[in-house]
This record gives structure tokens, sequence and C-alpha cells, in this order.
């Protein structure tokens, strides 16, 4: 059983990232990318920090390459992915918690951090900080609105535990626990 869990996460994974190429181009104006951060926030609440993390990296690198995007591609997605994860699973599965990730990882980290790298190694001249941060904040919000609906309405449902268990992540079942304790699957991410 552990074994096609892996290998579900790894083409699960691999799914994600192709995803996360195609439909980066729609509503992307530089510096706005909000379909990034619906895969960021799907892809840490699927598997957690570190997948969602090594999946930012992936697309990133391969929109820079096949699609001629700046580094923006990179230093905007990493940090939203990893403190989506990271808030999402400290937060015992809490979906509010992973855009919240996002948007301070990617909306603001992100967007500082690309400021200089713009500027220093890709030759942007004249582009503050407030160039990026309500760009790469609004991308946030309207890509986290999206992830948030998406993922909420997979929650009502029931197959996003059903998605989560069966890649083998640690599960917290609200919904059919009445003394808050956790329901942890035995693989843990």
């Amino acid at each position: 059983m552990e074994r096609n869990s892996k290998l579900l996460k790894k083409l699960m994974l691999a799914m994600m990232v192709a995803m996360g190429v195609v439909i980066s181009p729609i509503l992307r104006i530089e510096g706005m990318c909000p379909m990034s951060s619906v895969i960021n926030i799907t892809c840490a609440v699927f598997f957690g920090p570190w997948y969602a993390l090594l999946c930012a990296v992936c697309i990133g690198i391969i929109r820079m390459f096949l699609m001629g995007i700046p580094p923006l591609a990179l230093t905007g997605a990493v940090f939203g992915a990893f403190l989506a994860g990271f808030l999402y699973r400290i937060s015992k599965n809490t979906l509010i918690f992973a855009v919240l990730g996002e948007v301070i990882g990617t909306g603001i980290i992100g967007a500082v951090v690309s400021s200089p790298i713009m500027t220093y190694f890709w030759g942007k001249k004249g582009l503050s900080l407030m160039f990026y941060i309500p760009l790469f904040f609004t991308a946030t919000i309207i890509g986290g609105t999206i992830a948030f609906i998406f993922l909420g309405t997979l929650s009502k449902n029931g197959m996003l535990i059903k998605i989560q268990k069966d890649l083998g992540v640690k599960v917290y079942d609200k919904s059919t626990d009445t003394d808050k304790q956790p329901i942890a699957n035995k693989t843990q991410c």
C-alpha cells in the first residue's frame, strides 16, 4: 500500500507541475500570476510544504526556460508554496491558513526578494518594492480565493481527506471527530 502511495504522490506531483506550467499564462502580467497561487496552495494542501516547494521550483524553472519568464517565476512562488504548506500543517489542516501562507510568502516575502533580483541580476532599473508588492499581493488574493473555493468544495464533499489519505499525508479530519483529536495516517509528509 505504501508503495502505491509513493507512486501516486509522484504522479500527482508531476500532474501539478504540468498544470502549473499550462495554466500559469492565464491572467498573467509581469509580477502578477494568480494561477500560480492556485497551484501553490492546492499542492501545499495535498502534499505539505516540502512537496509544494519542489513543485514551485519545478514550475518556475520550466516557465523560465520554455516561456522566457524572468526569475520572478521562482522568487515569487517558492516562499508562498512552502509557507502555505507549513501554516496549513501547523494549523491542523485549516484552509484559510494555507491561503494566508501564500499571501505572506508570495505577496510580501516573494515581492521583497524579487525587487533586488530583478534590479541587479535582470537589469530592470527604476522598479522599487512598491512596484512588486501590490502586484504580488493582488495576485495571491485572487489565486488564494480561487484555491480556497476549490479546496473548500473538495473538503465539503469529503474528497480532500480522501486525496490526502491516498497520498499518504497527515490528515486531521475535523468533520468526523468530536474530540478534535487528530486522525493521522501512518505515513507522514
